[in-house]
C-alpha cells in the first residue's frame, strides 16, 4: 500500500444514536443512519472515513458495538474509499486485538494512539506500536497530547517510523511546525494534519491527508479547500478556509464531539446526542458554537462549492 492510499481527506466520523431504554445509556447505536453518513461524506468528495475514533464516542462504545460499527462502515463505503479504523487501547494487546478484527472486516488501515490511559515512555510507546503494526494492515500513528499525556515529538515518531507498517502520522499537537520536522527526520512517512484548525498551514508545509472532523459538517467544501491547498492556490484556499477557521477551532476543544454533531444539525444533517461522559452544550458554549457555525453557513451559501 502507497503512501498516499490514506492520504486525503478522511473524515473521523460522528456516530448517530437512536433513543432505546434498553441499550447502554438509553441510547442505541444507529448503524442504519451511520451507514447513510459514510455513504454521503464519500459521496461529497471525501478520501474515506475513520470509525471508532475519538470523534466516534469509541470509548462508550462496548466490545460488539465497536466492531460493529467498522463493520458497518467497511459495507457502506465499498470499494470507493478507505476506511482506516481507530484501534485504540489501554494497552498493546487490545490495541493489537482491534488491529487484528480490522483486518479480518476488510479495513484499508488502522490509526492508533499511544497505550491510552497510561503515561508510557518511548520504549513502551514503540513497543506498543510493533504489536500494532504486527496484525499487517497499514498503520497511522496518531499524535494527541492533549488527550494521553504522550507527546510522540518528531524524534520519537521517527523511531516509529522504522516500524515495518507504520505509513503515516496524524499529527494533532497543533505545531505546525512539526509537519517540516517529521518529513525531515523521517521522510518515507505520511503526515496528516489532526487538527481542523491549523490545516492550510499543515497542507501547505507539506501534509499530504487531513484526518478530520468538520467535513462531518462540511464535505465537499473541506474536499475544496484541501485541493486547493496541495495545489498550492493560497489565495482561492484563504478565501475558503478563514471565515471556515472560527467554526474548525472547535475541533480542538474539549467539546468537539458535541460541537460538531450540533454543526451537522444546523446544516440539516443528524448529529443527535452524545453517551456519557459527554452532555449537552452549556447555553454559553452553544451560543458561542452557532455564532461561529452562521458565519461558515453564511459565507458557503454566498459561495457555494459543488462537489
Amino acid at each position: 500500500m502507497t503512501h498516499e492510499k490514506l492520504g486525503g481527506v478522511v473524515v473521523a466520523t460522528a456516530l448517530p444514536y437512536a433513543a432505546d431504554p434498553a441499550a447502554p445509556a438509553g441510547l442505541r447505536v444507529d448503524l442504519d443512519r451511520y451507514a447513510e453518513h459514510c455513504r454521503w461524506l464519500v459521496d461529497n468528495g471525501c478520501r474515506g472515513v475513520g470509525p471508532n475514533g475519538s470523534l466516534g464516542e469509541y470509548s462508550s462504545l462496548t466490545d460488539d458495538e465497536r466492531r460493529a460499527v467498522a463493520r458497518t462502515a467497511v459495507d457502506a463505503v465499498g470499494s470507493d474509499g478507505v476506511v482506516v479504523v481507530g484501534v485504540h487501547g489501554v494497552g498493546s494487546h487490545q490495541a493489537r486485538q482491534w488491529a487484528e478484527r480490522a483486518a479480518e472486516d476488510g479495513a484499508d488501515g488502522v490509526l492508533c494512539l499511544p497505550p491510552t490511559m497510561y503515561r508510557a515512555n518511548t520504549a513502551e510507546v514503540i513497543g506498543h506500536f510493533e504489536q500494532v503494526a504486527a496484525a499487517g494492515l497499514p498503520v497511522m500513528v496518531y499524535n494527541n497530547p492533549i488527550d494521553t499525556k504522550v507527546d510522540l515529538t518528531p524524534e520519537v515518531v521517527a523511531e516509529i517510523a522504522r516500524i515495518d507498517g507504520v505509513v503515516a502520522v496524524k499529527e494533532f499537537s497543533g505545531d505546525v511546525r512539526r509537519v517540516l520536522r517529521i518529513r525531515e527526520l523521517a521522510p518515507e512517512l505520511e503526515v496528516v494534519a489532526g487538527a481542523d484548525d491549523v490545516v492550510l498551514e499543515s497542507l501547505l508545509m507539506g501534509a499530504t491527508g487531513w484526518f478530520a472532523g468538520f467535513p462531518n459538517v462540511f464535505p465537499a467544501e473541506s474536499v475544496r479547500l484541501f485541493e486547493l491547498a496541495r495545489a498550492g492556490e493560497l489565495e482561492q484556499a484563504r478565501a475558503l478556509y478563514e471565515p471556515l477557521v472560527a467554526a474548525f477551532r472547535w475541533d480542538s476543544r474539549t467539546e468537539f464531539v458535541q460541537a460538531i454533531k450540533h454543526g451537522m444539525e444546523m446544516v440539516g444533517r443528524f448529529g443527535g446526542p452524545c453517551r456519557p461522559p459527554r452532555g449537552p452544550l452549556p447555553p454559553e458554549k452553544l451560543a458561542a458554537l452557532e455564532a461561529d457555525m452562521r458565519r461558515a453557513v453564511d459565507h458557503l451559501a454566498a459561495r457555494p462549492v459543488v462537489a
